[in-house]
């Protein structure tokens, strides 16, 4: 490994998942502003929209996020090339 141009600066951080309230505490170096108390502790906060313990290929669970009714739009558009 090349000398220096690792950082020095890591320190506990709680990644928060916000689609499944799933915490969990690492080393990171990510800025942030928020905090959070984990185990009687407060913490750095990262906030993250999906992790392992959301995301499908990981739960083997399929989850559909439409918003604005852009899924249905798509599925009206395509309908006569369905099978």
């Amino acid at each position: 490994m090349k000398n220096g141009i690792h950082p020095e600066n890591y320190r506990l951080v709680v990644f928060k998942d916000m689609s499944n309230d799933e915490v969990f505490l690492c080393k990171s170096t990510a800025d942030t502003k928020d905090t959070i108390e984990f185990e009687g502790t407060e913490y750095p906060l990262i906030k993250m929209e999906i992790s392992s313990t959301s995301h499908p290929f990981y739960t083997g669970k399929t989850k559909l996020v439409d918003t604005a009714g852009r899924v249905d739009k798509f599925m009206n558009k395509y309908k006569k090339f369905s099978k």
